[in-house]
Formats: C-alpha cells, sequence, structure tokens
C-alpha cells in the first residue's frame, strides 16, 4: 500500500526541483523504502539525472497517457537499488495538447494509474516548470505537494502563485491534497541575499518550510552529468548531506494544510 504520493512542482524552472526529486527518491530508498520516480517532464532530466540514456526511452511516461501501454509496462529499473522510473521522453510535450481533448483531462492520471500506484511505498512525481495540464495532473492524483524554492530575489513572488493553484486543485479536483512543505534550495550562507531570502520565507509560511536546507554544491550540479543522484556521486559532500537529512524530515513530519 503506497504510503504516499508527492508531486514536486514549481513554475519557475532553475529551483532544483528535479534535483531534489531524484535525491528524495534515492534518499528514501537508503532509508528502507521501495520507490517510484515519475519523470513528467518533457525535458526528461529526472531521467538523464537516474542514469536512463535516450535509446532506452523507447517506452516512457508519454505511452502511458496515449493508452500504448500500461504504466507496469513503462516501468524501468534505475541504478539505484528499491528505485524505478517511468522515464520522460520529448514526445511527452504533446501530451498537453491530447489531455485537452480528454473529456475529464485534469483526471487523466488518476484514471489511468489507479491501483498501481500502490505498489510502491513513495511515489515521487517530477514535474514540469509549469502549471500546465501535466502538472494539474499529478496534483489531482497526488497525496501531497512539495514545493522546492530557491534561495534568490523572486522566489516569494513565484511561490504566492504557485499557493493559489494548489489551493483551487485542492478544492475543486483534489479536497485531500496536502502540502507536504516548502524546501529551499541552493542556499549560499556567504551570500546575503540567501539569508534574506530564507529569513522572509520562514517568517510568510513558519513550519510550512522544511528545517533541511539544500545547500550550493558543486558536487550536486556535477552529479546528473554522470546520471547519477549526489547521494551515489559523493555521499559524503554537503548536498548529500542535505538530502538525506530532508528524506529522514519527510518520514518524520506531519503533513501541513493549507
Amino acid at each position: 500500500m503506497t504510503k504516499e504520493i508527492i508531486a514536486l512542482v514549481n513554475q519557475k524552472g532553475g529551483v532544483g526541483k528535479t534535483t531534489t526529486a531524484c535525491n528524495l527518491a534515492t534518499s528514501l530508498a537508503a532509508l528502507g523504502n521501495e520507490v517510484l520516480l515519475i519523470d513528467n517532464d518533457p525535458q526528461g532530466n529526472a531521467s538523464t539525472g537516474m542514469g536512463v540514456s535516450f535509446a532506452d526511452r523507447s517506452v516512457s511516461m508519454y505511452d502511458v497517457i496515449s493508452g500504448k501501454c500500461s504504466p507496469a509496462d513503462a516501468v524501468k529499473s534505475s541504478l539505484i537499488p528499491n528505485v524505478d522510473i517511468i522515464a520522460s521522453s520529448v514526445n511527452l510535450a504533446a501530451a498537453e495538447v491530447e489531455l485537452a481533448r480528454h473529456s475529464r483531462p485534469q483526471f487523466l492520471y488518476k484514471e489511468i494509474f489507479g491501483k498501481f500506484f500502490k505498489e510502491y511505498d513513495y511515489i515521487i512525481i517530477d514535474c514540469p516548470p509549469s502549471l500546465g495540464f501535466l502538472s494539474i495532473n499529478a496534483l489531482t492524483c497526488a497525496d501531497s505537494v512539495l514545493i522546492p524554492i530557491q534561495c534568490e530575489f523572486y522566489a516569494l513572488e513565484g511561490l504566492k502563485h504557485l499557493l493559489e493553484t494548489f489551493k483551487r486543485v485542492k478544492e475543486n479536483l483534489n479536497p485531500a491534497l496536502e502540502l507536504k512543505g516548502v524546501v529551499l534550495t541552493m542556499m549560499d550562507r556567504r551570500n546575503n541575499l540567501s539569508t534574506l531570502v530564507e529569513e522572509d520565507v520562514r517568517n510568510c509560511l513558519g513550519n510550512k518550510v522544511f528545517r533541511t536546507v539544500i545547500p550550493r554544491n558543486v558536487r550536486v550540479s556535477e552529479a546528473p552529468s554522470h546520471g547519477l543522484p549526489v547521494i551515489l556521486y559523493d555521499e559524503s559532500c554537503a548536498g548529500s548531506l542535505a538530502y538525506i537529512s530532508l528524506a529522514k524530515e519527510i518520514l518524520d513530519k506531519d503533513c501541513i494544510y493549507v
């Protein structure tokens, strides 16, 4: 029985969302859980970051959505023990148009995956940097949403819009949807702006913000080019330790309602 389906969402790109998805999935698995990572982004960066080559994406999330295969047929074993993945390809970009033709487009993922989700302890859905049909579908079928935000000036502005979308989805499409929390990424303690942004976010959202902060770390940036999560690329670096800490906090954290 699945403990939780967590959608990682932020309409702003470059905030560490995919990096967080890959490393959170790996960290949860390292702590004894069976995890499925769904790459719900046409860019396919989560697939790359988990070592899935382009040649090995002949069956992808797009094929599941278009009805060409079942979710089980699209699942691949990753390089990480206890982590499976449904990879993405550029074809997924066409799904935005195809979903619009569906009679209940916002509920397609929920209809397609159904009982399949119950085979894993945790499902992590990495969403594209937009709030289109792909992200809305993920929110509609998820139990909770985790929002990574970069420690930069525009963080709160984008977060406000995203929380408004979350509330609309909760009210109209998925009443059970919960806010798992906000995780601050790319923190540079040498930068006064990063510290000010952290203070602003915590003052505005309080305990909705995870205690764990993901630091700006060169090993985190290097790891995807090797097709590895950072905790396998360099298990002792600051980024790896932060993602393990985040996973432990998630396992202990009660969901937060908005």
